[in-house]
């Protein structure tokens, strides 16, 4: 009987550590894809930025 129950609580402390670190990977992983977004978004606004800039040039070329 106490086996039984030795083996039950090794079990969850083993569940417990592998749901743990799968979790704290998950969290890993997603910070890196918003990272990565938000780099996407950042380049892209530099580009809108600088596409503007040469609009405003050519606007002030034709007056």
């Amino acid at each position: 009987m106490e086996i039984i129950f030795l083996v039950i609580v090794l079990l969850l402390i083993i569940l417990f550590f592998i749901s743990f670190t799968l979790f704290i990977r998950r969290l890993i992983i997603n910070s890196a894809v918003k990272a990565n977004n938000s780099n996407d978004l950042g380049e892209k606004m530099d580009k809108l930025i600088e596409q503007n800039e040469q609009l405003l040039l050519l606007l002030k070329e034709q007056k």
